[in-house]
This record gives C-alpha cells, structure tokens and sequence, in this order.
C-alpha cells in the first residue's frame, strides 16, 4: 500500500491552516477590548497568539516537529552519500528541542541572567542571538553545498523565523515596559511577531519536501507482506 500527497495539495493544507490560527489569533485581539472578554479564561486565552500552552502553541509545536522528523528522515538518507550527515542530524536535533521550547517555554528562563530594560525587556534574546549567530558561521558550508534553489528557500524561511522570534521581541520588549502586556499594540506587535515565526516554519518546510524531491528520494511506508500458509497435511485415509 502506497499513500502519496501531492505537493501542491500539501502547500494549500498548510496555508489554510496557518490562516485559520493567524486569523482567529488577531480576532480575539481585536475583539477583546470591544466585547469586553475575559483575559484570563474563555476563548482569548485559547486562541489568541500571545499566550502559552494553547491552540496556536500546540500548533506551532506539531509543526517544528514535523520538520525535525523530516531532517532526521533528510539525514539519514544523506548517509548514503557520506556529506554533511551531522548537519542535518543537527537540524533535526534543533527543531526538535525548538518544538519542546515552544510548548516548555525553557527560553524565558535566561531572561533572569540580565536584568535589562528598553528593548532588551525580553533580555532572553542575548543568548539566543548569540546561539543563532554561532549555529549559522558552523551551517556556513552546508549552505554553500546546497542547490541554489534549496538554499534560497532555507535562507528565506530562515530570515523570516529569526525575524519574528528575536528582532521582533526588541520592540514588543520596549512597549510591554511602557504600557504592559495587558492591550490591544501588544497583542497586534505579537500577532506580527507569532504569524511571522509560524510562516518561517511553514515555508522551511516546504523547501524540505522541495530539496527531497530534487534529491529524487521518497518517503513511503509498505504494508508487510502476508507469510504464505504453511501447506495443508493430507491425513492417511
């Protein structure tokens, strides 16, 4: 048995859903302050893209975890070919402890290191610069290895996650300090900020399922064969 997707299908499925959080996410936002809703229960704290531990969480996490399952599964058929192995396993491994991040919230530990103000509020993105710096002079010649087209997409997606994760995080760090957390900017700059993060993830993936088809490799799952029946024993009449 052989299930294919195409990948035109699979672009329109991930978009639609991207829209479906981004826009009940900014909903919420914008209806918060007209319909009087709670901030504490009901469905702003579901649905909107500034909490934790909700739909957009649970959805940004399922998608950077499906990305790590497709480096790992990119990895280990660049086995065969010896050349940047570890790369991708490092990918792999990054987007993975990305996608617990996002659900654990383990980076906004480190914003207790520095106790910073203006648009380093949210000082946790000094680390993290840091890392994201260090993590791209280390990916400089596995970019350089591959395809044009593949490597603009992965820089392209790249840009926009980064974007919306650390550059975005400076001035939603400045106005939370000024007027706090609890309005209508906050809540449209994080909109921004998350919508951004959650298209960067998208189009990454995207690019992989692309470089796997120019790769010419596939992934596929077959149905185990059934073990022929042992031959009847005729009984002696």
């Amino acid at each position: 048995m052989q299930i294919t997707l195409a990948r035109a299908r699979l672009q329109v499925a991930l978009f639609a859903l991207l829209a479906a959080v981004a826009s009940a996410g900014l909903a919420v936002e914008v209806l918060k302050p007209i319909l009087n809703l709670r901030s504490r229960s009901g469905v702003v704290p579901l649905l909107s893209l500034s909490y934790e531990h909700n739909v957009p969480t649970w959805y940004t996490s399922c998608l950077l975890f499906t990305c790590a399952l497709t480096l790992a599964a990119i990895a280990a058929g660049a086995r065969r070919e010896g050349r940047f192995v570890k790369h991708w396993w490092g990918l792999a491994a990054a987007f993975l402890y990305i996608s617990f991040d996002e659900v654990v919230q383990i980076h906004e530990a480190a914003s207790s290191w520095f106790d910073l103000g203006g648009v380093l509020y949210f000082s946790w993105v000094i680390p993290a610069a840091v890392v994201v710096a260090a993590f791209a002079v280390a990916y400089l010649r596995f970019l350089a290895h591959l395809p044009r087209g593949t490597r603009n997409r992965f820089l392209l997606s790249g840009c926009i996650y980064v974007t919306g994760a650390l550059v975005l995080e400076l001035p939603l760090g400045y106005w939370t300090e000024q007027a706090g957390s609890n309005n209508l900017v906050y809540g449209l700059i994080d909109f921004v900020e998350e919508s951004m993060e959650m298209l960067g993830v998208n189009l990454f993936l995207l690019s992989l399922v692309d470089h796997l088809g120019v790769q010419g490799w596939t992934i596929g799952f077959s149905q185990a064969a059934p073990e022929p029946r042992p031959a009847a024993v005729e009984r002696a009449a």
